[in-house]
């Protein structure tokens, strides 16, 4: 995950996922409305407003392919424009639904479910996976470079694929994943319900209140009028 992308005051990060989660649901409910695409770009400022400025902007041209893409095809097989419509809705309600994700890091997640004394087991399986796609991208990144610099830099030949990416990325990964097993083991972290502290804890703000009810009152609003 870029900590580029990061939210100079972060959101509450359980606001943060119930947002997602509304946001998505409301989207693709009502994709095919007239008022969908104001609902979306009213969430869409909403999370400019509230600090996740880079984040915002970090999807636009992400989504502006994937809208001409998939509203291209839709409109292709259908031949219909209101179909069109709810295919661009579709997909920059996901798009917008991934900005809390973009712009909360996993470090305040885990500890905001700590204090909520969410079982350890789910709070640990949640950080290593937001971990582990970053990462992935750093080592594919790493084999690719080492594969230059040998002068295999095609992947078109599979024996070139396998042996000079496939394998090393492989082996990369299974040490990492000892040292990551080790490195949870000599912090004391366990699956069971042991005490423990959280260091910063995350405290609601104000502006998280405001932030929710916001998202709230846009999704109820949006399905209900």
């Amino acid at each position: 995950m870029n900590v580029r992308l990061y939210a100079e005051r972060p959101l509450y990060p359980l606001f943060g996922l119930l947002s997602s989660l509304l946001i998505a649901i409301t989207g693709l409910l009502a994709a095919p409305h007239e008022n969908c695409i104001l609902f979306l770009g009213s969430v869409w400022v909403v999370f400019f407003v509230f600090g996740c400025r880079r984040a915002c902007l970090a999807v636009i041209p992400y989504a502006a392919v994937l809208c001409a893409v998939f509203s291209g095809i839709t409109y292709a097989v259908s031949r219909d424009g209101i179909s069109s419509y709810a295919a661009v809705n579709r997909i920059l309600a996901v798009s917008i639904a991934v900005i809390p994700g973009l712009a909360v890091s996993p470090v305040q997640m885990v500890r905001n479910f700590s204090m909520l004394k969410i079982p350890r087991i789910i709070t640990l399986g949640m950080m290593i996976t937001l971990n582990f796609f970053p990462l992935l991208g750093n080592e594919i990144r790493q084999v690719r470079e080492a594969m230059k610099t040998r002068g295999a830099d095609s992947m078109a030949s599979p024996r070139i694929f396998y042996r000079a990416f496939f394998i090393p990325l492989v082996v990369r990964l299974v040490n990492i994943s000892d040292t990551l097993a080790l490195s949870v083991q000599t912090r004391g972290f366990t699956s069971g319900s042991s005490a423990h502290s959280v260091y910063k804890p995350v405290r609601v703000r104000f502006t998280d209140v405001a932030f929710i009810l916001l998202i709230l009152g846009l999704c109820a609003g949006t399905v209900f009028l």
